[in-house]
């Protein structure tokens, strides 16, 4: 069963107060630009609020010089005459601040105009970089959690609650084509980014378990990530489309659960995966009356050992010896063992598949 709490990977404060312009950013940016040009710097919303100033107390007070610049998006100088005159002003100069034709609000330097106005085109153009590279991160992080929300919405999808083609539609929009074969990796670590550093837009689903839909040589990547931390890897067969997804997160999931190593691909563990279903009463009901004593003989490991890779070779003497590295006499002897502690022939193809399925669901010790 996948439990489904909805931990996000990223948290991200998405405050659209001032649109693209934050009042966090804004102040960020003011707090930094006065204490490298040795000048107070403030930015203001397209209203010519402050939003931002190295002096704190003007917040949220109007800079009404900023209205006129917002208007004609033209710098403007104000001595101390002309800043009396006008509300919430100090001498300096004040600029627009405009991304694609867009003007988002100003950014003001107090002193004398003669001595600001060196610093006015660096402080715009400055200004300008960081709330351009925000407006980046911001759309990257938005996409990372539309992204992380449509992988959620896969792994828990229910055809009465969503249809798949509504949330095919999500991801087209987001230019994944869930038409392409995609392997479900699920992942236990407690290191995330230890996982991001293998792949990139990995969805956290619970604490400390996390889910990819990856194309490509997914085995090969997890071959690196188990190389360079600790986790547990499920893998599930290649699967396209909506509701073959969700089934191929399950399978990930189970392949964890019943595998061994870090890495396990549910391909190999198909009966694994169908004794795991079975119920704990029924696989331990059926390894007491399928093996009977046979647990407790002294060298019962290396008698399941032997069940194991007689199945598993596909009851082939000379493969079996070979996979169990021992020579053809020994176990030959160990079969004729068996035989007569179970009182059936081991031999036999169906006694010893169901021999070997009992095995699978013993520990060896």
């Amino acid at each position: 069963m996948l439990r489904m709490n909805s931990v996000p990977i990223w948290e991200l404060s998405l405050d659209d107060s001032y649109g693209p312009l934050t009042a966090d950013l804004a102040q960020e940016i003011a707090a930094e630009t006065s204490r490298i040009v040795g000048f107070n710097v403030l930015v203001t919303d397209r209203d010519g609020t402050v939003i931002g100033s190295g002096d704190t107390a003007r917040v949220g007070t109007l800079h009404e010089a900023s209205v006129d610049v917002m208007r004609t998006l033209e710098p403007a100088w104000h001595d101390a005459e002309q800043a009396r005159r006008l509300r919430g002003v100090r001498p300096g100069m004040t600029l627009p601040i405009v991304l694609d034709g867009e003007a988002l609000g100003t950014v003001g330097i107090t002193g004398s105009p003669r001595q600001v106005r060196r610093f006015g085109l660096l402080v715009q153009r400055h200004t300008e970089i960081l709330v351009r590279e925000a407006i980046l991160l911001r759309s990257r992080l938005l996409r990372d959690r539309a992204v992380a929300d449509l992988v959620r919405d896969i792994v828990s999808f229910d055809p009465d609650v969503v249809s798949a083609q509504a949330v095919e539609r999500r991801a087209a929009d987001l230019g994944i084509d869930l038409r392409r074969p995609r392997t479900a990796v699920v992942i236990d670590t407690a290191d995330a980014r230890l996982v991001r550093s293998v792949f990139p837009e990995p969805t956290e689903i619970a604490t400390g378990r996390f889910v990819v839909l990856h194309h490509g040589d997914t085995a090969a990547l997890c071959r690196t990530l188990a190389e360079r931390g600790d986790v547990h890897i499920g893998l599930s067969d290649p699967a396209v489309g909506v509701a073959a997804l969700h089934e191929a997160c399950r399978d990930a999931v189970d392949a964890i659960a019943v595998g061994d190593g870090p890495v396990r691909p549910i391909s190999a563990l198909r009966v694994h995966q169908l004794l795991a279903a079975a119920g704990p009463h029924a696989r331990s009901r059926f390894a007491e009356v399928t093996l009977g004593g046979l647990r407790a003989e002294p060298d019962w490991p290396a008698l399941r050992a032997t069940l194991v890779a007689w199945s598993e070779s596909g009851c082939n003497l000379v493969r079996a010896a070979e996979a169990l590295h021992i020579h053809r006499n020994t176990l030959v002897y160990r079969l004729d063992k068996l035989t007569e502690l179970l009182g059936r022939p081991v031999r036999e193809p169906a006694v010893g598949l169901a021999l070997h399925l009992a095995c699978l669901v013993c520990n060896p010790n």
